[in-house]
């Protein structure tokens, strides 16, 4: 039985590798956010709006706890799903964790190119995007680095570089 968590800062590319690694192993691969948004039938940000953060992290917390009992998964988790309640301790004893390692310009490029909505960034000026990711980051390494497993993806910028770094990840976790 394989549990592989995915987890790192928004942008880093969990989703995307999350996918890919499915591809590549068969395992079947959940994204917490959209599973979030297919069982509370609401997107992230709605949530975040009718909610505010503290009653989405609650609904995340348990929409982890739900998903994580799966087994023979891929699971990518949001940005911030390991550093509220014992989130990162509870994953660390589901599976195999991977963090995916970026720097904040990185990360900056990542999310400016991305169309997904983030909630936590919305009616930001550029330079106060970059101020909260390198002060946010800076809060959440302590979490990320508690994964099993960390594997940096500074550099993945194009499909070659993605599949290297699922590559790694197999390499890693023993998936060859």
């Amino acid at each position: 039985m394989r549990r592989i968590i995915i987890i790192g800062y928004m942008g880093s590319g969990k989703t995307t590798v999350g996918h890919d690694l499915s591809l590549a192993t068969g395992l079947p691969f959940y994204d917490l956010d959209w599973y979030i948004e297919t069982r509370m039938r609401r997107k992230v940000k709605q949530i975040f709006d009718e909610d505010g953060e503290e009653g989405f992290r609650k609904i995340e917390h348990n929409m982890l706890h739900e998903v994580a009992e799966f087994e023979n998964v891929i699971i990518s988790c949001g940005g911030g799903t390991p550093c509220f309640f014992d989130n990162m301790d509870y994953i660390n004893r589901q599976g195999e964790t991977v963090y995916l390692k970026c720097t904040p310009e990185v990360l900056y490029k990542h999310l400016k190119m991305g169309k997904t909505v983030r909630p936590l960034l919305l009616n930001k000026t550029p330079d106060e995007v970059k101020s909260f990711i390198q002060t946010q980051l800076k809060e959440r390494e302590s979490y990320y680095k508690k994964a099993k497993y960390i594997i940096d993806v500074t550099l993945m910028d194009s499909r070659e570089k993605i599949k290297t770094t699922v590559d790694a990840i197999r390499r890693e976790l023993e998936l060859e």
